[in-house]
């Protein structure tokens, strides 16, 4: 099946991988049962040019650390959503893209909690295909779709999405791979499907992680599978307000996203020319 992946979709399998490796952790923040099996063997293969490039044989890591931050980005999100399914009572939560997300399958959710699982087809049908035999925790719906062509919104409705109820939307490792225009395009969009009061949250990069040397042995192994990183802002909360969303941003290292784990320093967010990863959460304003 994995034969069938382009390359933005193999990235699931890279991040599956990396999930799988956090889980045999003794002092792992998280636990996902599904990702080693999600994984197979081209998303370990995938994972190890990720080291390669991180930890070079006789050399100081320079670049940022892709198995921290997926462990923290993921174990931020989790606590994130289990926190504000509980709070909102029973919603509606959106993966888009779902990848390999595993969350329906490996946390527990309120009742009635219903999980939509937007990707394209291919991807989709690889982790049906990998979790036939596994029973989700949640009522489970997916939704094969290209988040950058026209018309998904009404697949999405058609699987039983109800725009006028709350919701929960997640945008993770999604951004840093489109272009601007379209990363505008794709709020919108999302935007006009939830209600007044809904929640967002997304991952994304500042525009000096697309440019700067410490950066580039990274973005040079993701150019060089063919889905470069191509998107970034200093200003995500602008980003977001600018589509009637307001949000908060966070980095990795900071209070409440830092879990123990993240190796670097964290510059104010006044200080130009560095690196930064943001984790954006909040809500949909009323109209």
């Amino acid at each position: 099946m994995t034969g069938t992946l382009d390359a933005v979709e193999r990235t699931s399998l890279l991040t599956a991988a990396l999930r799988a490796a956090e889980s045999s952790r003794d002092d792992r923040l998280f636990d996902d049962p599904c990702a080693a099996l999600l994984a197979g063997d081209t998303g370990f293969a995938l994972l190890g040019r990720i080291r390669e490039a991180t930890y070079p044989p006789g050399g100081e890591r320079s670049v940022p650390s892709t198995p921290d931050y997926n462990a923290i980005r993921t174990r931020f999100l989790d606590d994130h959503l289990h926190r504000v399914a509980r709070a909102d009572g029973a919603p509606q939560i959106v993966l888009a893209p779902a990848g390999m997300d595993s969350r329906a399958y490996r946390l527990r959710w309120p009742a009635g909690t219903r999980l939509f699982e937007l990707d394209r087809p291919a991807v989709l049908a690889h982790k049906h295909e990998r979790l036939k035999d596994v029973r989700p925790r949640a009522e489970r719906r997916a939704v094969p779709v290209d988040l950058t062509s026209p018309g998904w919104e009404e697949d999405l409705l058609a699987a039983g999405y109800d725009p006028q109820r709350p919701s929960v939307w997640l945008l993770e490792g999604l951004l840093h791979y489109v272009a601007e225009q379209e990363v505008h395009r794709l709020l919108e969009r999302v935007a006009a499907l939830m209600s007044p009061g809904s929640r967002i949250a997304a991952d994304l990069v500042n525009a000096s992680a697309l440019t700067l040397p410490d950066v580039r042995p990274l973005l040079k192994v993701f150019a060089d599978w063919g889905c470069p990183w191509v998107f970034g802002t200093d200003e995500p909360e602008a980003l977001f307000d600018a589509h009637g969303f307001t949000v908060r941003a966070v980095q990795p290292g900071e209070p409440g996203a830092d879990f123990g784990r993240w190796p670097d320093e964290v510059p104010a967010r006044s200080v130009r020319g560095v690196r930064r990863v943001f984790f954006v959460h909040g809500r949909k304003r009323p109209a």
